[in-house]
């Protein structure tokens, strides 16, 4: 049916129907677009429960086949009185498919895809499907994320009825090829009496006979160290004094170039150092699933003192749950004050040992290398307390520390090895990539068969360049590696065509999963444009916690919200608050990108009154700001009709008359309202595209000045989900 046809038969016009199928994600270019027979039926059974019409056409049925009203409404007696003893009203001791459950080789359960069809939704039972707490869930395997219509065949159910339950249910609006997250499938699958179960990746099943458990096989490892810190304390100068102390003076021919890791080997054992560029790659790694690091040490230079990367880089590793120990460089400069520093360390809750802590905290100079066999003597104790092991006499795997295309060598990746050995002549995987290793140096360049666990090593011969933190195991079926690596590549191009967002804590969802017992602390970053309102908002929101859950602040600092704040929010499942202040360009692309919940207000008891409706369940529809663009001041004006009006350069997205728009100094707002005017030279237009000039005037704003800049937006509110 077209969409004309059907704007006909619901007494609307064709403009008002695409609206409503816009409103609904449902693709319709004009008034002659073919509608899916699905898409039909939602809309004429929305109006069959409104006004008691009858679902048909022009005395035809939906398939196209000729059919009175009256036949029509015979065959849905029919075919409800079929479904009446499947339907969702009935008692879930049989929820589902009746055929027998098959196991499959891991020991799980999986429904066979011949199984009498399940429970059916019916139209006058919508959303009643049977509770999981009448009767035990039926596991079901889904790959998510996974589209209505798959959905709907995986539950034997009519597409048309899945949208129904969700837009009723899940206050949803989807069309039957909008991909659903994880977190809705379940939701989805749970109602309809089953239980979600996600099929292994490919990879495991390949490795999952390579799995040793702590038998003999296990042996000690060295510890792997990652150093953090303020830019220009002397993180990268601390490597080099240590490599060119201890790797040169035992090893013939000295250093070459290194290779992003390298083992600093002493007489007590091997410590494997991770040269890796700051805190937020050390982040994005560890949310990508790649624990590398067993210690951080945390680089301070005793003239500087805490400075604010000092404190964002001691929060993530605070986050990562991994041991840290505390560099304070720079003893031999004459202004050095250890006591000093010592006590900026115990106000951050790195209380040093010498002063009744439990933080290691030792002085070193990068410069005389005064204080270097006392760091590494303890980084060597710290590891011996973790008691570091790892199998030997398995496949390799590990993960990628650094990789780049080599003119001469092709493909260049340099790896940690974690569990096992990787020998020359291995085939591997390596995140999208594959091939078999021809040649394996280690970071002397030296040429070696073997790498063990904890020891990185520069390997060629994979099918391109893999990216950082991606993970790499030995597979011994070359074909079946290929196969994998096939599967895996055909998914990135469907996520590139259907981009969906990883499942994050959002605030109108935190009460629910307080009920479900999946959460029990909820995590924020916290920032704000002075600290006196840092201290303020975070002593408000101490006041809010309850026995079910505590609110945590993972990171709090003044200034704008930037892309480290965001980071650590992806991989700790954080909800980043901002009091005053904006996040960056590159902040908001990384938060739309990763689905992270980003929240900023102008008063400090609304952020009080969100946070505790957000525990209580009582949290009001959201305002959501949806970013169109933005523009550079680069003149201001004073005109006798218009009054200020600020001479722009759309640098980002347009800006719109009919939005709204914040004057961000600094990186903080200072204003927020609508546009009163935009003019494209003296003619009033209603947008101006990214690379244009214009001039903006705005509504009881008079103090524009160069170098603002203009973030125009949309509001929309968004109804909190059920």
């Amino acid at each position: 049916m077209r969409v004309h046809e059907l704007a006909k038969e619901l007494g609307l016009t064709s403009k008002d129907l695409l609206g409503r199928l816009k409103e609904r994600h449902i693709e319709a270019k004009g008034h002659m677009a073919s509608l899916d027979e699905d898409v039909v039926k939602l809309f004429l059974e929305e109006r069959q429960a409104k006004t008691g019409q009858p679902v048909a056409v022009a005395g035809k049925r939906l398939d196209g086949a000729s059919s009175s009203v009256k036949t029509r409404r015979t065959a849905d007696k029919r075919e409800k009185a079929e479904t009446g003893r499947k339907s969702v009203s009935a008692p879930a001791s049989a929820p589902a498919a009746q055929a027998p459950a098959v196991k499959t080789k891991e020991g799980g359960v999986s429904a066979t895809p011949h199984a009498e069809a399940p429970a059916v939704v019916s139209e006058t039972a919508v959303g009643e499907a049977p509770s999981e707490t009448e009767g035990a869930l039926k596991p079901l395997e889904v790959k998510v994320p996974i589209s209505v219509k798959d959905l709907a065949e995986a539950l034997h159910i009519r597409t048309s009825d899945l949208i129904k339950f969700l837009m009723l249910k899940l206050k949803l609006l989807a069309n039957i090829n909008q991909s659903l997250s994880q977190e809705i499938a379940a939701e989805v699958l749970r109602a309809h009496g089953y239980e979600l179960v996600l099929p292994e990746e490919p990879e495991e099943v390949v490795h999952k006979s390579k799995k040793a458990g702590k038998g003999d096989s296990w042996k000690a490892r060295s510890p792997i160290v990652t150093f953090m810190g303020h830019v220009d304390h002397g993180k990268t100068s601390l490597l080099d004094m240590i490599r060119r102390a201890k790797v040169a003076e035992s090893e013939h021919g000295g250093i070459t170039q290194h290779i992003g890791a390298y083992e600093v080997r002493l007489s007590k054992g091997r410590i494997t150092f991770l040269d890796t560029p700051g805190h937020e790659a050390f982040t994005a790694m560890r949310a990508r699933g790649a624990n590398a690091t067993d210690i951080v040490v945390l680089v301070v230079a005793v003239d500087d003192g805490i400075m604010p990367q000092t404190i964002e880089a001691y929060d993530h590793a605070k986050a990562a749950g991994v041991p840290i120990i505390v560099a304070m460089n720079k003893i031999d400069k004459p202004q050095a004050n250890l006591d000093r520093l010592k006590k900026q360390l115990s106000d951050i809750g790195l209380m040093p040992e010498d002063w009744g802590g439990k933080t290691i905290a030792v002085g070193v100079s990068a410069k005389t290398g005064e204080g270097i066999d006392r760091l590494l003597e303890m980084i060597l104790l710290e590891s011996e307390m973790l008691e570091l092991k790892a199998p030997y006499d398995q496949e390799a795997t590990g993960i990628v520390i650094e990789a780049k295309m080599s003119k001469g060598r092709g493909p260049v990746a340099t790896v940690l090895v974690q569990q096992g050995t990787l020998l020359t002549g291995d085939f591997v995987i390596a995140g999208y990539q594959s091939g078999r290793v021809k040649a394996m140096t280690n970071d002397l360049r030296q040429s070696v068969e073997s790498g063990l666990p904890s020891q990185p090593v520069e390997i060629t011969g994979l099918s391109g360049v893999p990216e950082a933190g991606d993970r790499f195991y030995v597979v011994r079926d070359e074909k079946k590696a290929r196969e994998i690596v096939d599967q895996k590549q055909e998914e990135v191009r469907r996520q590139r065509l259907e981009p969906t967002h990883k499942t994050h804590l959002r605030l109108e969802d935190l009460h629910k999963e307080i009920k479900a017992g999946s959460i029990k602390q909820l995590n924020i970053i916290l920032k704000a444009d002075v600290q006196g309102s840092l201290e303020a908002i975070e002593d408000s929101l101490n006041k809010i916690g309850s026995s079910e859950v505590q609110i945590s602040a993972m990171h709090k600092g003044v200034g704008p919200i930037n892309t480290s704040d965001v980071i650590l929010a992806d991989a700790s499942n954080a909800v980043v608050i901002g009091f005053n202040v904006e996040p960056d360009d590159q902040a908001k692309e990384f938060a739309q990108k990763e689905g992270i919940d980003i929240r900023t207000y102008r008063v400090i008891y609304e952020i009080f009154n969100d946070m505790k409706a957000a525990l209580e369940g009582m949290l009001a529809p959201r305002i959501k700001k949806i970013f169109v663009g933005r523009a550079e001041v680069r003149k201001v004006f004073s005109l006798s009709k218009h009054g200020i009006v600020a001479g722009s350069f759309v640098r980002k997205g347009k800006i719109v008359r009919s939005g709204q728009a914040a004057v961000v100094r600094n990186g903080q707002v200072v204003y927020e309202g609508k546009i009163a005017a935009l003019k494209r030279f003296k003619d009033d237009v209603r947008d101006v595209a990214e690379g244009f000039e214009c001039g903006i005037s705005l509504v009881g704003f008079q103090d524009i000045k160069e170098g603002d800049f203009i973030d125009a937006f949309e509001i929309e509110q968004v109804a909190r989900k059920l």
